[in-house]
């Protein structure tokens, strides 16, 4: 009998408090974004070490960028957070050339400097993790397709040459918002700077450190194009336009 009086009243409560609950939890759910853009960053200590082997080409400074993230924005305070990969998108297998390749993950505060419902201006700070691999391919053209079948030091000498560096960084930025009425969604841009709390060595593919290794460290430009969505809302919206 108890029980059943339990389960009857917390029955009614959740009754009376459903729509509350799920106005108060759809608040609280961040914006999926995803991001275009790109960085400019130059590994100079890298660049240098390969000025005097020709059969390398230096590293190139622009890398274009795709990221996958979430914000959310509350008393005009912002959050967010997201992962992105950026390529130079410059290597030929085929011909003596080279790319630069990361993947990042970061997490901005921010405030909102415009209390406007269809603008959002902000600056923005944070922190993250960014792991890099450099690659070169050499001019292959004047190896002997049968000297590569018979000699493992052949094959090994026109192999790719890797490297990895990984760094912590510190980003800043600011970043502009256009809201549509409904709040389903919004695009924007963001641009900022971001640097690296010191300089590390680069290391072998495998992750083996290296003597004599250039060191760089991260000073790197970025803009993007951010598309904001919020799915639960376009739901609302879709429902609502049928009815």
């Amino acid at each position: 009998m108890l029980l059943a009086i339990a389960v009857s009243t917390a029955a009614q409560e959740k009754k009376d408090h459903k729509k509350f609950d799920k106005e108060k939890m759809e608040h609280c759910l961040p914006s999926i974004t995803h991001t275009l853009g790109g960085s400019i960053q130059s590994f100079n200590g890298l660049n240098n070490r390969l000025a005097g082997l020709p059969q390398y080409k230096p590293l190139r400074d622009y890398t274009a960028t795709l990221g996958l993230g979430w914000m959310m924005e509350r008393n005009r305070f912002i959050s967010g957070g997201s992962v992105s990969v950026g390529s130079s998108l410059s290597a030929h297998r085929d011909e003596k050339s080279s790319t630069i390749r990361y993947i990042g993950f970061n997490a901005d505060m921010g405030y909102d400097l415009v209390k406007s419902e269809k603008i959002t201006l902000y600056p923005l700070a944070g922190l993250g993790y960014q792991a890099y691999q450099a690659i070169f391919y050499s001019d292959n053209t004047n190896v002997d397709f049968d000297d590569v079948l018979e000699s493992p030091s052949v094959q090994n000498s026109i192999r790719s040459t890797r490297f990895r560096n990984d760094f912590f960084v510190y980003r800043a930025g600011l970043g502009v918002s256009f809201n549509s009425p409904e709040h389903a969604g919004s695009i924007g841009l963001q641009a900022g700077y971001t640097g690296s709390f010191q300089k590390h060595g680069w290391r072998s593919n495998e992750g083996q450190t290296l003597g004599n290794a250039p060191k760089d460290g991260i000073s790197q430009f970025y803009f993007s194009l951010i598309l904001t969505s919020r799915p639960w809302m376009m739901k609302k919206m879709m429902e609502k336009h049928d009815m």
